[in-house]
């Protein structure tokens, strides 16, 4: 899984809720916890700014609380 898939999915369900867990789980395979190491890690990325830069600065700003 790329940091572009990431943060497209990211994308997608911008929002927290049961739908976006259940997504999580199913489409991606992962825990909710795996996802989010992940999109963190997609968001800090060179290739992830690149792919979608808007997502992963909103990314990148909600997890600096």
């Amino acid at each position: 899984m790329t940091p572009a898939d990431l943060l497209a999915f990211e994308s997608a369900y911008p929002r927290h809720t049961p739908t976006k867990n259940a997504a999580i789980r199913h489409s991606l395979g992962l825990s909710e916890a795996r996802y989010y190491q992940l999109l963190v890690r997609a968001a800090a990325s060179a290739d992830g700014i690149a792919s979608d830069p808007i997502t992963a600065r909103r990314v990148r700003e909600r997890t600096r609380s």
